[in-house]
């Protein structure tokens, strides 16, 4: 009797029914890709998988991105794109109707939006019935005291999206969260936010998609993991962006992300091994973390710096099951927990090898 094997495991990519990734620190920087993210892509485009990318950066038509992505050797259709514009239109769209007079202010996406949606994009003496606010890397102070005197006159005001930096190749920038505060010091109410961490824009993804089991992909908390709390989808967090592995252990409930990866290349390997609480800690693979009163240590015989990738990954997946079961019984919030030395610089060496490394997988 032939003797029975088990199924080989299923990789990440192939239990989900699409792909949705951000794409600022998670396929690329700037003008640049994250290393070895155009081969973990196209991996999963020549096995098939339907692919999205959802982006809070609003400067940019959906043309334009996939213009970049294909620039990097990445072969994205126009129509996988879905951007914080096309969302915040639909919401003027669904509560003005089509042919409303619009403000736009931000960058090349914000226009082409709004003509899409069937809204009339107007200077700021038209009169205009609403503001869709966005970045764009030429805004002004006069931009934005346009949007101003315009909210102040009872137009309705939408910011795409309330990122207040974006990853550059020089490092964080201001972002339309910080131009949205701005404009919010000179007026007297808030926004409506159509980008992530609201679900607009996932679920218009997804319905373009026809897909009902998304993953998304991303590297911030407060948007992209937030976001797919927010969305009921599983959210995937990856290291090589603004995303460190210290900052995970201080993720409050609602940003925290279904799977920890170190990268793309991660998609193509089975879902890792999940932690599991024990009495005083955490483990997961051969990492141990320990619970001390309001610290959080690495146990004996735990990795440290140096130590292979796959181990550090574990060390890091133990320490915020601890941390965040701490957060729910009472022992305090995850941000007030201290990080023993040691365990730090694991965690350290971890986030930056994950910047620099080729994917695994």
């Amino acid at each position: 009797m032939a003797e029975s094997t088990d199924p080989t495991p299923s990789t990440l990519a192939e239990v989900h029914d699409l792909l949705l990734f951000d794409l600022d620190g998670v396929v690329y920087v700037g003008e640049d890709a994250v290393p070895g993210a155009v081969d973990a892509i196209g991996r999963a485009y020549d096995d098939g998988r339907a692919i999205g990318y959802a982006t809070n950066n609003a400067s940019r038509t959906p043309q334009e991105v996939a213009g970049h992505l294909r620039r990097l050797g990445i072969a994205a259709r126009d129509e996988e794109v879905t951007s914080s514009s096309q969302a915040a239109a639909q919401l003027v769209l669904e509560r003005l109707g089509a042919g409303a007079r619009v403000l736009p202010v931000g960058g090349p996406g914000v226009r082409a939006a709004l003509l899409e949606a069937g809204l009339e994009p107007v200077g700021p003496d038209d009169q205009p019935a609403a503001v869709v606010q966005g970045f764009g890397r030429q805004l002004g102070w006069s931009d934005l005291a346009d949007a101003a005197a315009a909210i102040r006159g009872g137009a309705l005001w939408v910011a795409t999206n309330t990122d207040l930096t974006l990853p550059t190749e020089r490092g964080p920038a201001p972002g339309n969260g910080s131009l949205v505060g701005a404009v919010r010091n000179a007026v007297d109410v808030d926004p409506l936010v159509a980008g992530k961490p609201q679900p607009t824009l996932f679920h218009a993804a997804a319905q373009r998609a026809g897909a009902h089991h998304p993953l998304v992909v991303g590297d911030r908390l407060d948007t992209d993991v937030a976001g797919a709390v927010n969305s009921g989808m599983t959210g995937a967090l990856v290291l090589t962006g603004l995303t460190s592995a210290l900052a995970l252990l201080a993720a409050p409930k609602g940003q925290r992300p279904d799977l920890v990866l170190p990268d793309l290349g991660a998609l193509h390997a089975p879902a890792p091994s999940p932690a599991r609480t024990v009495e005083g800690g955490a483990t997961c693979g051969r990492a141990r973390v320990r619970l001390a009163g309001a610290r959080i240590d690495g146990a004996d015989g735990s990795p440290g710096p140096g130590a292979p990738l796959e181990d550090l990954m574990d060390l890091l997946r133990a320490a915020c099951a601890a941390a965040w079961a701490s957060s729910g019984s009472g022992a305090g919030t995850t941000g007030e927990l201290a990080v023993e030395p040691a365990l730090a610089a694991a965690l350290a060496d971890l986030s930056v090898r994950c910047r620099r490394e080729q994917p695994s997988g």
